[in-house]
């Protein structure tokens, strides 16, 4: 599995290319202020994307989401709890003082047990509730091994977690997404945060203040 990341101002949001060594099919997550970056990636990789994976629809998550369907033409995937906040992104930008375009419609919703494949790879959406209503981590490995990587979003962050102060968030639900979805996976799993450096599970079960 290749992964380019990239993050830029203002938001400094990682957004993911995520690409199967042997096909070249890849999945594109969170394409916000970044998404020429990773296209540029994808180009230099001749990549083949074929979905944009959003792991939930707060504005820096998704800024990017206009451009890279009109490159890629490829389905826009959102946990359809998370509608409202992707139908308002211009009011998301306004509340920032920045003016944004409106993504496109989303072609398909994530439901429960989704996977979806690339390559050799298999994406299980794993509902994370609590930054916000319908945020989604995405477990990435192959389809013929229980080894999985975590792009957990907003979710959890290198010794800290997702802020739960906008509409939607609630405290208490992200705490036990953390704790019975994310902490279910083996110590040495990967974390890929939407914000921030990478980390491990068994480091944020030891020393993550908001869960030890």
């Amino acid at each position: 599995m290749n992964i380019a990341v990239s993050a830029v101002a203002p938001f400094f949001k990682n957004g993911y290319l995520v690409t199967c060594e042997r096909t070249r099919e890849a999945v594109l997550i969170d394409p916000g202020d970044e998404v020429d970056e990773l296209l540029e990636a994808a180009r230099d990789l001749r990549a083949n994307v074929t979905q944009i994976l959003l792991t939930h629809a707060h504005l820096d998550h998704v800024t990017g989401v206009a451009r890279a369907k009109s490159a890629l033409n490829v389905p826009v995937w959102l946990h359809k709890d998370d509608l409202f906040l992707y139908e308002r992104t211009v009011d998301q930008g306004r509340m920032f003082g920045i003016a944004v375009e409106q993504p496109p419609p989303v072609d398909r919703f994530y439901q429960p047990g989704e996977v979806v494949r690339f390559g050799d790879y298999q994406v299980d959406v794993l509902p994370t509730p609590g930054h916000c209503p319908g945020g989604v981590c995405l477990a990435i490995g192959r389809a013929d091994s229980e080894d999985r990587a975590l792009f957990v979003g907003d979710t959890l962050f290198a010794g800290s977690i997702g802020r739960t102060d906008l509409p939607g968030g609630d405290i208490e639900t992200l705490l036990a997404s953390i704790r019975n979805v994310l902490f279910a996976f083996p110590d040495d799993t990967l974390v890929h945060s939407g914000h921030g450096p990478d980390t491990t599970i068994g480091v944020e079960r030891r020393t993550n203040p908001f869960l030890t």
